[in-house]
């Protein structure tokens, strides 16, 4: 399993790692979002509990990447598992502009592609924890990469990981509600 989904494992993974950072440093957008979603989240320890949230994010995902295996991959899939589940309260009840913190940007609402994006990294994380690699960056197992493999795999993760990052964090802004939101003197045409 690792040789068709470590491109995309190592993707989610660092994805972890990326929407994580930003949520410890100001952990206020999250905080809002789950308020808006109908959580009851605390005035006072709510920030310290969305930032430990958010440390545990960044740690699961860095470890997915060093050390990928059963344990990693099943964290990494209950997280966007919590995430799918989310992002669907969250469309449900009609969606929330603003941002959950997890990309820095201040407008990026949650989406229908954004929801698939979530329920797919579950899926590959998974499929994964049930078929772990084994040794994977040693080279002493038969299924780990070597040499160029290992760069065209990371290289493969960064691409992926990319193009996620764009279409749930830069397309959600292109929106006509999300244009209106950030320029409110426009009038329509």
């Amino acid at each position: 399993m690792w040789d068709a989904l470590a491109g995309p494992f190592l993707a989610v993974a660092g994805l972890l790692v990326v929407a994580g950072v930003p949520k410890v440093i100001d952990p206020l957008p999250l905080v809002r979002a789950l308020r808006s979603a109908g959580f009851v989240v605390p005035p006072g320890p709510g920030a310290a509990l969305v930032r430990l949230f958010a440390v545990g994010e960044v740690v699961v995902g860095v470890w997915a990447v060093v050390a990928p295996g059963r344990a990693s991959a099943a964290l990494v899939a209950a997280a966007y598992l919590v995430f799918t589940l989310f992002v669907g309260r969250v469309l449900t009840r009609g969606g929330v502009l603003g941002s959950c913190g997890c990309f820095g940007k201040p407008d990026t609402p949650a989406t229908r592609t954004h929801l698939v994006l979530t329920a797919a990294a579950a899926l590959v994380a998974v499929a994964l924890a049930a078929d772990p690699p084994s040794a994977v960056w040693s080279g002493a197992a038969a299924n780990a990469p070597a040499g160029a493999s290992i760069v065209t795999t990371v290289a493969l993760a960064v691409v992926i990981a990319g193009l996620a990052w764009m279409v749930m964090a830069v397309l959600p802004t292109t929106t006509a509600t999300a244009v209106r939101s950030a320029n409110p003197t426009r009038t329509k045409g």
